[in-house]
């Protein structure tokens, strides 16, 4: 639970550091969906959520948008990799699903995806 000041910066390192603790235990590249907002319950749900969203989507508002694409910058220049054996790509997407919160308080979950929510198609 973040404080109501805390800063964009302060979100982006918290989910890059929560990436980073986790290592190869995931079994990257993986897949990070972020809950911001709502209360802690919430965010919980709305990580898993952004796990579940088309890898295609970005987030419609430009400010999640941009801290998705900074958020997957970061993951993937930690060196992990796949399997991690080392490499430049960690993890293959972030998503952020935010929701209206309480002003005394910034709830942000991270749910780190595996294999499970990789998604492919093909038609043959």
């Amino acid at each position: 639970m973040f404080t109501p000041s805390a800063t964009r910066e302060d979100i982006v390192n918290f989910v890059v550091e929560t990436v980073s603790k986790a290592g190869s235990n995931p079994c990257p590249p993986i897949t990070v969906g972020v809950g911001i907002g709502g209360d802690f319950e919430l965010s919980a749900i709305l990580a898993k959520k952004a796990l579940c969203r088309d890898l295609k989507i970005r987030n419609p508002k430009p400010l999640y948008a941009d801290m998705e694409s900074e958020m997957l910058e970061k993951i993937n220049k930690l060196g992990i990799g796949p399997q991690g054996f080392g490499g430049t790509v960690t993890a293959l997407y972030v998503n952020i699903e935010q929701h209206p919160t309480h002003i005394a308080g910034l709830p942000v979950a991270v749910n780190i995806g595996c294999h499970v929510t990789r998604h492919a198609e093909a038609e043959l």
